[in-house]
């Protein structure tokens, strides 16, 4: 059920649910990629990154669920004080489920080696019964 700030900002929308949970989707993984690429990651904080990242995320309209995994052998010992890794987007692998209505749309991302490239996409949209 929408609140009435949600059936307000919907008469924007000239779509359908499954477009719309499908832009949403790629709204919040947008976010994801670039607010935190570039961010100090090792593995005395990786737990932490991906907690504060899912919580972030999660405060946002229409999110249902969202986990984010950092690869950990991509992190590496630093080899001085002066030395740290960042976050890359081939080091993330992202799922959120949103939901609109009784509309649910699954989408990822996920570095595919074949393409050189941390991709977006959607897993499925389905209508909830």
């Amino acid at each position: 059920m929408l609140s009435s700030r949600e059936e307000m900002a919907s008469e924007f929308f000239h779509c359908s649910e499954g477009e719309r949970v499908a832009f949403e989707a790629g709204i919040k993984l947008g976010t994801i990629y670039h607010q935190f690429v570039g961010t100090p990651v090792a593995s005395s904080n990786v737990d932490s990154l991906e907690r504060a990242i899912e919580e972030g995320v999660m405060v946002q309209p229409f999110v249902e669920d969202v986990k984010v995994t950092i690869n950990r052998s991509m992190l590496r010992k630093k080899r001085n004080e002066f030395d740290y890794q960042t976050l890359t987007g081939n080091m993330m692998e992202v799922r959120l489920t949103i939901q609109i209505d009784d509309v649910e749309a699954v989408a990822e991302m996920s570095y595919i080696s074949e393409l050189k490239y941390p991709l977006m996409f959607i897993r499925k949209i389905s209508k909830i019964e």
